[in-house]
């Protein structure tokens, strides 16, 4: 099943697919494999480091760079080409067939980015976009607070003018990328009296300051993939409060909410790779001709399918012009809980085998050891899946909200 999204789309493809072929560096695609899905646990962080230090990445960046195609869902005016959700995921499917990467300016492009243009000053802008377009600033995000959770507004660290300045101390947690970070984009409560969701501010602030500092927390994979930081006194100019102060959960709404489905149609991809990768497994060890084997890897391959056509769906709907509503939830529900599912299947095939961490220094794991311990965060990363499964049923499905009970 594919979609026939019109002449026009399909000309953007052609068009796309030529270009990348004439640009494309001699051996790009042989460095590494690219494509794959970080979030199926086939990178490590340090290998893709590794490879975006090769020659040909850094021609492929300024060919990128030079097309406006790094940042490619931004305005124009802000280094970008303006591309909608439709024509951003050609773009993404197309560099997928390649074997090339999409080089992605991380938080900064698909989260500071957003909120600046559409909250920022002209000046704000002119200041803050260059930078991530060019990969000068590597944000990491500072929202969620030790014993928060889920509950943003509910957050403490402080914000307090002094002068032209904003002097914030607190305590954030489960930072992404921290270690890769000169920036972080934060909220702070920057008037205490005010409702809940008010007096909070969204600041940009120089992570390398020494008044911020952070600290790895190690998982159960042993991997350190998040941080917790430490903000004693992070001093930035009130230049740095994107949208005004007092009015950052507006910001931060717009940060969360930027979703425009450039990654629908090649999401399922990693997990493809990944169930036949598991179905080999499964026929050299033997567990294949099991028929409860068989049942949980067809209940698997079906799963993967079901992300291949929910993400066509998407798109259909995006070239419709309607906008994403509840379906992020969805997605996000669907492939966190599958995930881990697999990982359990992958440790019922492993056998005995799985109990046993190969030798070597630090915390090694096999790639399907680590699939079975990472896949337990998605369920609790980017919203965990009670609160995914509160938006699918009060949005989607339009049950009333449960009902408070007072003590």
């Amino acid at each position: 099943m594919e979609l026939d999204l019109g002449p026009e789309i399909a000309q953007f493809r052609a068009d796309i697919r030529a270009w990348i072929a004439e640009h494309a560096p001699a051996g790009l695609a042989e460095v590494t494999d690219w494509n794959t899905v970080a979030t199926t646990g086939g990178y490590s962080s340090g290998e893709r480091a590794r490879a975006m230090r090769h020659p040909a990445y850094a021609q492929w960046e300024a060919e990128l760079a030079s097309a406006r195609l790094i940042c490619p869902q931004w305005p124009a005016e802000f280094g970008g080409q303006g591309m909608d959700a439709v024509h951003a995921a050609i773009f993404n499917e197309e560099l997928y067939r390649a074997g090339v990467p999409r080089v992605h300016r991380g938080m900064g492009e698909s989260l500071v980015g957003p909120a600046v243009i559409v909250h920022g000053t002209p000046e704000q802008q002119a200041t803050f976009l260059p930078r991530i377009v060019c990969g000068e600033d590597v944000y990491c995000q500072g929202f969620s607070e030790p014993g928060t959770g889920s509950d943003l507004a509910g957050l403490q660290a402080r914000g307090e003018i002094d002068g032209d300045e904003i002097v914030i101390t607190g305590q954030k947690l489960w930072t992404s990328g921290a270690q890769r970070a000169n920036k972080m984009f934060l909220l702070c409560r920057t008037d205490p009296d005010a409702e809940k969701h008010a007096g909070i501010s969204y600041v940009l602030i120089d992570f390398t300051d020494p008044a911020a500092s952070y600290r790895p927390v190690r998982q159960m994979s042993g991997a350190a993939e998040f941080c917790e930081d430490f903000l004693d006194g992070v001093r930035a100019p009130l230049f740095n409060v994107i949208g005004g102060l007092n009015n950052g959960w507006r910001v931060a709404m717009t940060t969360l909410g930027y979703e425009r489905g450039g990654s629908a149609t090649i999401m399922h991809l990693g997990y493809e790779r990944e169930f036949w990768d598991l179905a080999e497994t499964a026929r050299k060890r033997g567990a294949s001709s099991d028929p409860l084997v068989r049942q949980q890897l067809a209940w698997a391959y079906s799963q993967v399918q079901l992300m291949r056509f929910s993400g066509l769906r998407t798109l259909a709907r995006l070239a419709e012009g309607r906008q994403p509503g509840p379906e992020a939830s969805i997605s996000k529900l669907f492939w966190s809980e599958y995930h881990k599912r697999l990982g359990e299947l992958a440790m019922t095939i492993e056998g005995t085998d799985a109990l046993v961490r190969p030798d070597g220094p630090g915390y090694p794991t096999t790639a399907w050891q680590n699939v079975f311990l990472s896949s337990r965060a998605g369920t609790i990363y980017s919203g965990t899946s009670e609160i995914q499964r509160n938006i699918v049923a009060e949005r989607a499905l339009g049950l009333p909200k449960e009902p408070r009970v007072r003590a």
